[in-house]
């Protein structure tokens, strides 16, 4: 592993490996390797620069939060928690290279499914817009709910999440698990919300599922004067914030381990809720957790701004296409 910027060190660490573990000729390595015997020697005996004794301390943080957060952390998010954990402002290129060259990196997240049509009963119309931007907590709130199975023996069974996100924070205000996606499941995730948020009256956006066009959760909202958004047909990127959600815990946790049997699966998905509320630093909030975030508004008259950063690729996009 190379972190400094010496010539041949890979040649020299050889030579010195070799020579203590087989006790092979230094001579003899350095003439098969094409470098001369003083030049190692004079490798052995330098005194390591500052940036390389740095380097040496950085890649042995890094391997250690790669371990402890199983391999979720790119490079981006490996320097926010090395800076935020340690005091330090170190460079993305620098984490990166230094990453590379000890071959660490983070896990790949798997490919979507298709969203599913399904039959409303009574639609509501996009008010949100795709402005997932929001001047302060209980502003906007958006929801969704997602499946995880676990296998017992060759018989497949499932559990489903219901999750509310306050879209200022990203926090996730409440979240209900059940073995069955119904009615209830849904309401109860909206009652929890509201126990420990009475006073708020957000913009209430979800997709088309049938909990979210019937007649009960509509009296609910309207009893709390929310206003109810939906996303349009086959539009998930109009609920895009849950979707994020819900690839981030899929690809952190869920897709990282085995589960066979419903107490750990349902034990994982509350710990890393947890982790991601109170413990995963986010690069949008200035290297601080959502619910830093959301406690520092809620005792503040006027709440910071985070306003989301601009996608090159979509606006590329746009200029190139749009009339």
């Amino acid at each position: 592993m190379r972190l400094g910027r010496v010539r041949f060190e890979a040649k020299y660490l050889a030579i010195q490996h070799f020579h203590a573990e087989k006790g092979w000729s230094i001579r003899w390595m350095c003439r098969q390797l094409g470098i001369s015997k003083a030049a190692y020697y004079k490798w052995l005996h330098r005194s390591v620069p500052q940036a390389e004794q740095e380097n040496l301390v950085l890649a042995e943080l890094i391997r250690e939060y790669d371990e402890q957060y199983n391999h979720i952390l790119g490079y981006r998010r490996m320097t926010a928690w090395i800076n935020r954990l340690n005091g330090t402002c170190f460079s993305k290129n620098r984490i990166h290279r230094i990453m590379q060259a000890i071959n660490v990196h983070s896990v790949i997240r798997k490919q979507p499914k298709k969203y599913r049509k399904s039959t409303p009963e009574r639609t509501a119309e996009n008010v949100l817009k795709r402005d997932f931007n929001a001047s302060g907590p209980n502003e906007k709130w958006v929801t969704d709910v997602t499946e995880f199975k676990w296998y017992e023996g060759p018989v497949c069974h499932k559990l489903y999440l219901s999750a509310i996100l306050d879209l200022y924070d990203r926090s996730v205000v409440s979240h209900v698990i059940s073995r069955r996606n119904d009615n209830k499941l849904v309401f109860q995730t909206f009652d929890k919300a509201i126990a420990s948020n009475p006073d708020a009256k957000p913009i209430f956006h979800s997709d088309r599922g049938f909990q979210y066009t019937g007649r009960v959760f509509q009296t609910k909202l309207t009893n709390q004067e929310m206003e109810q958004s939906m996303s349009r047909v086959g539009r998930c990127i109009d609920n895009g914030p849950t979707e994020g959600f819900w690839g981030i815990i899929k690809s952190e946790m869920y897709y990282l381990q085995t589960f066979k049997d419903e107490k750990s699966l349902r034990s994982a998905i509350e710990k890393y809720i947890h982790f991601y509320n109170y413990e995963r630093f986010q690069e949008r909030f200035e290297t601080r957790t959502p619910m830093e975030v959301r406690t520092e508004a809620l005792n503040s008259d006027a709440p910071a701004l985070y306003p989301i950063p601009e996608n090159k690729r979509i606006r590329k996009y746009k200029e190139k296409f749009a009339a």
